[in-house]
């Protein structure tokens, strides 16, 4: 036997390969294709880093206001305390004592009259 091939079996080998071949490199077409090039990434990374920075601003923006909203607010609240304080200290000065100083004698007098 001989290790010899004919013309015909070479033939059919060197369709074969070529068939593989093809398939191989259709397959290889397939995967590239649902690849993204470098500069398409490079691209989107960049835009993605630019919206992160973004929030991140944006984040940051909020919260000073938000940290600045609290203070008003506590801010308000003492100026009303103060506010009711105030009040009550007139309504003492103004109303109580002028009532006290009006009822007073009157009811000493009353108190005294029936001894």
């Amino acid at each position: 036997m001989s290790d010899d091939l004919s013309l015909g079996e070479l033939g059919r080998i060197i369709q074969g390969l070529r068939s593989d071949v093809r398939d191989d490199m259709t397959e290889i077409q397939r995967r590239l294709d649902r690849l993204v090039s470098l500069d398409v990434y490079n691209v989107e990374k960049a835009a993605m880093s630019k919206d992160i920075a973004d929030l991140t601003k944006v984040v940051d923006q909020l919260s000073v206001k938000h940290d600045q909203d609290i203070k008003n607010v506590r801010d308000q609240r003492d100026k009303d305390a103060d506010r009711v304080t105030q009040t009550r200290r007139w309504m003492v000065g103004t109303v109580l004592i002028p009532l006290l100083g009006l009822v007073l004698p009157v009811i000493i007098f009353l108190v005294g009259g029936k001894n």
